[in-house]
């Protein structure tokens, strides 16, 4: 009855799909719970019409943004509303109170984008900065690594415009007295929920009981329960206090109280321009901690430590390994200082004092010191500590409940001493990283929640932590917020009258309690409806794809830990994840196909676990384009699970015509370069071409590729007597992939004349197609075929010597990322792969250790706007590709930051995917491209790539070998 009222009345969405409901029953925490549904609301009124229907049909709404928190806010039993897609509009700008309102699906990054020209930033700055939105700061109170310098989001709220829980629209904002008192005569619910307020904070035993059993006030993260300690401070209960706002209760209440729907928020100036960092190395984490309070004595701006236990695992993620050079040795942690000034002298001082005391107190054993985008790397480091916890291998993972404590800064020492004897007591070895110069720890156990005796764990050593932090005045949250995991403990950190002033005003709110409930009043269970079943014997499924480094396919979806990086907005850099991006859908995040996969593996009742329709909608939108796996901190690769759950599914419902001839497009392609002018003239006639589109559903607007007039294979059999290089400086093995041999011969050719030209002897054998097609499609035993009988091909004949080079990205790249998944004697190929380079990656290593040189290319100036292919972003690196097309001494080189152009092979081709493909390359790339003057060069070094290029914007793409060979003199 909801579904087909709501169906009828919103002008928004609703679901109630299995699909949807298994993406909305987890966030970033260790909680699942299966909605009732989930709505994507476009106006205030479609809120209103779901107040009434959780009124009407007694359910509740959960309100959601990014979906990051870490206690379990966004998941319940009733409807989650989610309010990332439709609000999310920056509303009014005020420069002279310097004030900004916004809705609350903006996000944080994004308004500090639109703030920047005005000199302005809003300050709190949690690690998922470039995703998480205002309201979901303002519901947990979010603060983040800025908090010692710019405070925290509860101090940033100016006024709210809310819903309550009779629908009625209600602005809260700063009141004198008079006007507190004007509230009180309403005979409405706002003057109810006014009422409740001032008669039980005016009681002076409530006072003094608050004052006594909240945390100390000078921890200013504090987030236990709602914050009637923060109102006693306003003037209408403390002689000379500030005026009342209601804000100061509803930031941190979680969505419990009221549903938001407008935020005015304070701003600062931008932080001062001049910064530098640095990084304290500590031999022991009790080392690291004695050093905290004397550092603060120092202006910091940030004071972040993270431990080895995250430290190590950043060597595995590709990113974070380029993030992590400035690491000397091996510490047990790591102390982040940042400072920051208006003029370099003031900063060198700072810099000279901070220095001095870091060398008197002998605890820190290197620290190196930071500057420019330097330091933008190690924040983002430390920003990717949750999302890599994800990347402990097996079930015994980092648990959030303990994450988020917080006390004074000189109770630091001893409160981590402390703790760490109650830990040994557990048998556990906890991971430290911190707002250290917060006082705030998020410190985590160990623990195989897939374990009833870890299970029973999980809540004994919440108890026990939880009692440390009393004893010790602190907060069992600091930022991170009470949810299911830490609201059951409320009672014991502010006494049980204070809690019970905290459920007669959840009442006044919100009688009918519709919203959110379980959550800081009326607490669902901590140790119930976690994810994972205690004792159940999880399923062992079978694959063709190797997933042994995560222990099995179903471990490395669980690798995924919903920090929703996936969520990031094309304006931040990097690749993942396209189609998100296109969409705004969390089904169309890599966050969702994670969850997705692992949902129905592990509930599924059927023979063939991957056979539901529901997953092939998850994936069916994803590119495959291996952002994943590198953008991830958990390095969740979805790519290799697509590909795998096509092969699984298509055992039980068959492939398509269509799915046939784009994998084993090489084999058609070979049989049109017999007749390629027939061929070509067919895929370009306007009937004929339709003719083909139609019948295997490619996308009208396409252009077919042309096949060219000889094989890059029959070339090189005609010439290669007349390449052979004398005195060559060194000895390479090219493949000749699919696409380059019948599609883009005269880059193969380009690519051979530089390679010799340059003095390198090119050997290239009958080798067998890459496969790369056959895996997007999920034809796994095909592909696996190929890889096999390629590794043998090159088996010993590529070493360090003599290495293997490729000119198509995804060709090439299969073999250190794909054949490590298919292989059969893995050994070899592992050997292959540290021995395989794309093409500019060679060249670049070349010029590196000086076999090539400037003097060899033209000075003739030349301005070229580079794209590179998805692949190569992610299991290589752009800079390559950057650095041959440098050599030219007066070639100006740039980067597009462009993300994934939407091609991805066959994808864009597909009717269906057409309009996506073509969103994806609207994002940034066509824009880019299309401002560029005629006279710039566009190189793109994808043969999917260029085409997009082509049918998105009429301009022709080079490959950036082809532009170093028209360079060479």
């Amino acid at each position: 009855m909801i579904k087909e009222y709501l169906k009828n009345h919103l002008k928004g969405e609703y679901f109630e799909d299995s699909l949807m409901k298994a993406l909305y029953a987890t966030d970033a925490s260790v909680y699942r719970k299966i909605p009732l549904g989930v709505a994507y609301p476009l106006e205030t009124n479609d809120l209103q019409i779901l107040i009434e229907t959780a009124k009407t049909y007694k359910t509740s709404l959960i309100p959601r943004t990014a979906g990051t928190s870490l206690a379990g806010q966004c998941v319940g039993e009733g409807i989650v509303v989610d309010v990332s897609k439709h609000f999310t509009k920056i509303l009014d700008l005020d420069l002279q109170k310097k004030q900004v309102t916004v809705q609350p699906g903006v996000v944080r990054d994004t308004l500090n984008l639109y703030l920047k020209p005005y000199g302005l930033f809003f300050g709190p700055n949690t690690s998922t900065s470039n995703r998480c939105m205002i309201g979901g700061m303002v519901g947990n109170n979010s603060s983040g690594t800025t908090s010692i310098q710019y405070g925290v989001t509860r101090d940033k709220v100016i006024k709210l415009k809310t819903l309550l829980s009779d629908g009625s629209e209600v602005t809260f904002e700063s009141l004198s007295p008079s006007e507190f008192q004007e509230k009180l005569k309403l005979e409405t619910l706002e003057g109810e929920i006014y009422r409740t307020i001032h008669s039980e904070l005016s009681n002076p035993e409530n006072q003094t009981r608050i004052i006594a059993e909240f945390p100390k006030l000078q921890i200013h993260r504090r987030n236990t329960g709602y914050a009637i300690d923060e109102l006693l401070k306003s003037n209408v209960f403390t002689e000379g206090g500030d005026l009342f706002n209601m804000c100061k209760l509803l930031a941190g209440s979680e969505g419990t109280l009221a549903f938001t729907t407008e935020i005015t928020l304070q701003l600062d100036d931008i932080p001062p321009k001049e910064s530098v960092m640095i990084a304290c190395h500590f031999n022991s984490i009790s080392d690291c901690l004695n050093a905290v309070a004397p550092l603060m004595s120092h202006n910091l701006h940030t004071c972040e430590m993270m431990d080895k236990a995250i430290l190590d695992l950043t060597k595995h993620n590709k990113t974070q390994q380029e993030n992590r050079r400035f690491i000397v040795g091996d510490p047990m942690a790591i102390l982040m200082c940042e400072l920051r000034a208006t003029s370099k002298e003031s900063l060198e001082l700072q810099t000279k004092e901070l220095l001095d005391l870091i060398d008197s107190q002998g605890l820190s054993y290197a620290h190196p010191i930071l500057q420019g985008e330097n330091i933008d790397k190690a924040l983002e480091l430390r920003k990717a500590g949750l999302g890599l916890l994800g990347n402990m291998v097996g079930d015994k993972k980092s648990a959030a409940c303990i994450e988020d404590t917080a006390v004074a800064l000189e109770d630091l020492s001893s409160y981590i001493e402390s703790f760490t004897k109650l830990m040994d007591g557990f048998g556990q070895k906890a991971i430290y990283y911190a707002h250290a110069g917060a006082g705030e720890l998020h410190l985590r156990p160990i623990l195989n929640l897939k374990k009833k005796e870890d299970v029973v764990l999980f809540r004994e050593i919440t108890t026990a932590v939880a009692k440390l932090v009393k004893s010790y005045h602190g907060s069992m949250s600091g930022e991170h917020g009470d949810g299911i995991v830490r609201a059951e403990f409320i009672p014991l950190m502010i006494g049980e009258l204070n809690y019970g002033i905290l459920k007669r005003i959840k009442s006044a709110f919100d009688p009918d309690q519709i919203f959110n409930p379980g959550k800081i009043v009326n607490a669902y269970p901590m140790d119930a409806s976690l994810r994972y079943e205690a004792d159940r014997v999880e399923p062992e499924i079978q694959t063709i794809l190797n997933f042994e480094t995560s222990q099995g396919i179903l471990r490395e979806t669980e690798k995924c830990n919903g920090s929703g990086d996936c969520r990031k907005p094309q304006e931040f850099g990097g690749v993942m994840c396209p189609s998100y991006r296109a969409t705004r859908n969390e089904k169309d995040t890599t966050r969702a196909r994670a969850n997705a996969l692992r949902e129905f593996l592990t509930q599924s009742e059927q023979s063939n676990r991957f056979d539901h329709q529901e997953l092939k909608d998850v994936f069916d939108l994803c590119l495959s384009c291996k952002a994943c796996t590198s953008e991830c901190p958990s390095s969740v690769d979805v790519a290799s699970l697509k590909a795998e759950f096509l092969y699984q599914y298509h055992q039980q419902s068959g492939w398509s015509l269509r799915d046939k001839v784009f994998a084993r497009n090489n084999q058609f392609n070979q049989f049109g370069s017999i007749f390629p002018r027939m061929t070509n003239w067919m895929f370009s006639n306007t009937i004929t071409s339709n003719f083909i589109k139609s019948s295997l559903g490619v996308a009208r607007e396409r252009t077919l590729p042309e096949i060219s007039n000889k094989s890059l294979c029959k070339w090189f059999q005609i010439n290669k007597n007349k390449i052979v290089t004398e005195n060559y400086i060194k000895e390479i093995y090219l493949f000749n992939d699919e696409f380059t041999n019948h599609l883009d011969t005269s880059i193969g050719i380009d690519a051979i004349d530089v390679l010799t030209r340059l003095g390198y002897k090119v050997n290239m054998l009958q080798n067998e197609e890459s496969g790369r097609a056959m895996i997007s499609k999920g034809f796994l035993k095909e592909a696996k075929n190929l890889a096999n009988r390629n590794i043998l091909l090159y088996k010993n004949l590529v070493s360090e010597e003599k290495p293997l080079i490729g000119i198509e990205p995804s060709a090439i790249l299969s073999f250190r990322d794909d054949y490590l998944r298919l292989a059969d004697d893995l050994d070899t190929a592992k050997n292959l792969a540290k021995h395989t380079f794309l093409l500019e990656e060679f060249l670049s290593n070349e010029i590196a250790i000086g076999n090539i040189s400037p003097t060899q290319f033209t000075k003739e100036s030349k301005t070229i706007k580079f794209h590179g292919h998805c692949h190569q972003k992610a299991l290589s690196n752009q800079i390559h590709s950057f650095n041959i097309l440098n050599l030219p001494e007066n070639y100006k080189v740039t980067i597009i930051n462009s993300g994934c152009c939407g091609m991805a092979g066959s994808f864009g081709y597909e009717k269906e995917h057409y309009e996506t493909s073509m969103k994806i390359g609207e994002n940034s790339l066509f824009p880019t491209i299309r401002r560029s003057d005629e006279q710039v060069i566009i190189a793109a070094n994808g043969t999917s790539c260029r085409h997009q290029i082509k049918d998105g914007t009429q301009r022709e793409a080079k490959h950036p070998v082809s532009i170093l060979k028209d360079a060479l003199i």
